[in-house]
């Protein structure tokens, strides 16, 4: 028989925070409790099977009125390639203007998840 193991996670589902207990057993997600609504067991599935993450940064803007740009990943990424991601975004270098919506980077780091500017730089006057 398997041992048991049991991972100890706060939902991040909805804003109340349930403190979620799983237990795995052979690396396969078994019993989920601790959570107040569907969203907390399949939170708790995802990241023990699955993790992934919105990216949030800037990026550098030239000949604008302003240095930087907020930029998100449009969907999630798997928590794998956060770091890859945020390498990538290091190293662009755009021209002003920049509109809310441009696709900044296209499939980042090859997980079919674009990056795009969440705000506006005008150029400089």
């Amino acid at each position: 028989m398997e041992e048991v193991q049991r991972k100890e996670l706060v939902c991040i589902g909805c804003p109340l925070g349930c403190a979620v207990t799983v237990e795995l057993s052979g690396g396969q997600v078994g019993k989920i409790t601790g959570n107040t609504c569907p969203r907390g067991a399949e939170y708790a599935r995802k990241e023990l099977t699955d993790p992934r993450r919105i990216v949030t940064s800037v990026v550098q803007v030239e000949g604008g009125e302003l240095a930087v740009v907020p930029v998100k990943t449009l969907a999630q990424i798997p928590r794998a390639k956060v770091m890859d991601c945020v390498g990538v975004l290091k190293g662009i270098r755009l021209q002003a203007p920049v509109h809310r919506g441009d696709v900044v980077v296209e499939n980042v780091c090859g997980t079919g998840v674009d990056v795009a500017a969440t705000g506006e730089v005008e150029r400089a006057r």
